[in-house]
């Protein structure tokens, strides 16, 4: 299996060409699945304070580390920063809260989850902290200010965005005095944002590349809704070529038109077929094949923060 490539980020921090994403992981799940990645070799690992499962993903890493597998320095760990703590002030104590859950030092990477504001209404659910939550009229820029604070406090190595519309990036790019080194964002051969993805590498920002394979694990799928087809036989001739598998056909796919994949998967064979990724590449007029796929359809559409002003995909380019 070819070594995963670094990309250096636009603050000289480096980030593994392919991650291990943890959304949707089911209670007890992540723990063992993380340190099975850290064995056959990821090194980039992303969950968010929503995800529920900071605590378990943290003592897998410290397990790994006191084993001796990997080190800390090693490692590539990206969480964000809920809706709920967008407040200038919540900012910094929300990135400590993530570090106390994953009993570590640092960050190598927060993100701002999403560019919409939320308030928990009534009484907090220890079960679901986050339920009960209704949109405000919030500046994201406030948010930033305090995400550049966590840079300066050493809580984490780089800051970024998830979720951000080109409009959105612009307003953060004005105001910021350390800049975001990535948006991440849904990117598969249904979305596959290649209008996005020019405007960031334009401004230095990388793009990553949430549910890669359209989060077909998703509860609020509806019969009828674009699934992505692995057995496409667009995915299955390039594979055929290469011999691979039509995921890893998908995954080379994100890398070719310059994002960072993070494929979530529990299953051990899954996990070593994502990451076996690195030695082949696919020629303009495959990447064109699958590009004709497009059909700018989104799997995560986050209805629920549609009310907001501040929704990123509504009235928008890109």
């Amino acid at each position: 299996m070819a070594p995963v490539p670094n990309v250096t980020l636009n603050d000289g921090n480096v980030m593994p060409q392919i991650g291990l994403g943890t959304w949707l992981s089911l209670e007890g799940e992540a723990k063992e699945a993380i340190k099975y990645a850290l064995d056959v070799g990821y090194r980039h690992i992303d969950t968010a304070m929503l995800y529920g499962n900071e605590k378990e993903i943290g003592e897998a890493v410290r397990e790994k580390i006191t084993d001796g597998s990997v080190k800390r320095e090693e490692l590539f760990i990206t969480s964000k920063l809920w809706n709920t703590f967008h407040e200038r002030d919540q900012v910094v104590s929300a990135c400590k809260k993530s570090l106390d859950n994953f009993c570590l030092d640092y960050l190598d990477l927060y993100l701002v989850h999403w560019p919409v504001a939320q308030k928990i209404v009534g009484e907090i659910d220890p079960k679901d902290p986050f339920t009960n939550a209704v949109v405000f009229k919030h500046d994201f820029v406030e948010t930033w200010k305090g995400m550049e604070e966590c840079v300066k406090l050493g809580l984490t190595k780089s800051i970024g965005l998830s979720n951000f519309n080109s409009k959105q990036i612009l307003r953060i790019l004005d105001a910021a005095t350390i800049l975001p080194v990535t948006n991440q964002v849904e990117v598969n051969p249904h979305l596959n944002q290649k209008k996005l993805i020019k405007f960031c590498k334009d401004r230095n920002i990388t793009i990553t590349a949430y549910s890669p394979f359209g989060s077909p694990a998703r509860t609020w799928a509806k019969p009828g809704q674009p699934e992505i087809a692995f057995d496409h036989p667009t995915f299955v001739e390039i594979g055929r070529i290469y011999g691979k598998t039509s995921s890893q056909v998908i995954l080379r796919y994100l890398i070719d038109i310059g994002t960072i994949p993070i494929p979530k998967s529990s299953n051990k064979e899954r996990m070593k077929l994502n990451l076996d990724v690195f030695d082949f590449k696919l020629t303009d007029k495959e990447i064109a094949a699958i590009d004709a796929l497009n059909m700018d359809y989104r799997a995560v559409p986050a209805l629920d923060l549609i009310d907001s002003d501040e929704y990123p995909f509504k009235n928008v380019e890109f």
